[in-house]
């Protein structure tokens, strides 16, 4: 399923040092402060690649995806879209590459305007973009739905007369409608019954072989990400803990974070070791100094709390933000 792409050919984005941060009012005389949320994020992803996203809720994830897209201003980094720089980039520019990066959304019903029919919906946006306009028109649209796995005979039905899978399909098709090279895919099955999410994965998996898009996959489970993804980078408050291949990352971690997230998942098949975890994760108002995980790492030594880990390659093609060298057997 998986093609294992690498970023020979160069990447077709390129995040680096991404910065972003909120304003937060404070009650009195001060005015508000500001709730840094990414702090220096720096990943990249191929063409045709899917590269996975992953941490807990409050990790930031969400956030890079809209920040990638523009639908949220970066305070400060880069993010080139094939050599296009989309950071303080005019209107213009904006415009023109909108076309070639869409997103599906994590709920399928909120995403969808319940006034109107799917054909409504995935209309609209070739209609933005002047695409498949005139006799052209219907054919494209029964093709959506084919290639979605939903019938034809659906489109003039609104989303209140179809099940979470298949309104999940419908944002799908309406991403995929305009032929974009670049999808953020943010939580798109998290909300979806077990057994739908398989569904769903397996057609996005397929999407992806046919269509050759490039995805950024976000979720908050690592055994998701794993399956759907080549590659995969850890987060943790804004910051990467941890990059490299899918089944790497999953089988060897090298963070402790990573570690954590593992031994989280249930298994039928052998018996994992416990990496637990303590307390909650910080507040993005009042992160850890030095680094933002040691608060909760069972592997902390003195030195965590003195500087920031750089993110550094331990093995080819794997990086991590960690002083350590192996947390295999929990040895300082």
């Amino acid at each position: 399923m998986k093609k294992h792409l690498t970023l020979e050919n160069g990447p077709l984005l390129e995040v680096k040092n991404l910065c972003k941060s909120y304003p937060v009012a404070r009650k009195g005389l001060f005015g508000s402060r500001r709730m840094t949320v990414l702090r220096d994020v720096s990943l990249s992803l191929g063409f045709g690649e899917v590269l996975g996203l992953v941490g807990e809720s409050g990790s930031g994830k969400s956030t890079i995806g809209r920040t990638i897209l523009n639908l949220a201003k970066a305070d400060t980094g880069s993010v080139r879209f094939d050599g296009n720089e989309l950071v303080g980039a005019d209107a213009g520019t904006l415009r023109r590459l909108r076309k070639d990066m869409q997103i599906i959304f994590q709920d399928p019903y909120a995403s969808l305007d319940p006034r109107k029919s799917v054909r409504a919906t995935l209309s609209e946006a070739l209609d933005t973009h002047g695409l498949h306009t005139g006799a052209a028109r219907e054919p494209r649209l029964r093709e959506l739905l084919n290639l979605v796995g939903l019938s034809p005979d659906f489109l003039d039905r609104k989303p209140h007369q179809f099940s979470g899978g298949q309104r999940q399909r419908i944002g799908i098709a309406r991403a995929l409608a305009v032929e974009p090279r670049f999808i953020v895919a943010d939580e798109a099955v998290s909300a979806l019954d077990v057994s739908i999410q398989a569904q769903i994965l397996n057609l996005i998996a397929d999407l992806r072989e046919k269509t050759g898009v490039s995805l950024l996959f976000i979720s908050h489970d690592l055994s998701v990400v794993r399956f759907i993804s080549d590659r995969v980078v850890v987060l943790y408050l804004g910051r990467v803990m941890e990059s490299g291949p899918a089944d790497a990352v999953h089988f060897s971690p090298g963070h402790p974070y990573t570690a954590a997230l593992v031994s989280a998942e249930p298994s039928l098949h052998h018996q994992k070791t416990r990496v637990a975890l303590s307390g909650e994760i910080p507040s993005p108002l009042s992160p850890p100094s030095g680094c933002v995980f040691r608060t909760r790492c069972p592997f902390a030594l003195p030195g965590c709390a003195d500087k920031v880990p750089e993110l550094r390659e331990f093995s080819p093609g794997r990086w991590k933000a960690c002083i350590r060298d192996d947390i295999s057997e929990g040895r300082p």
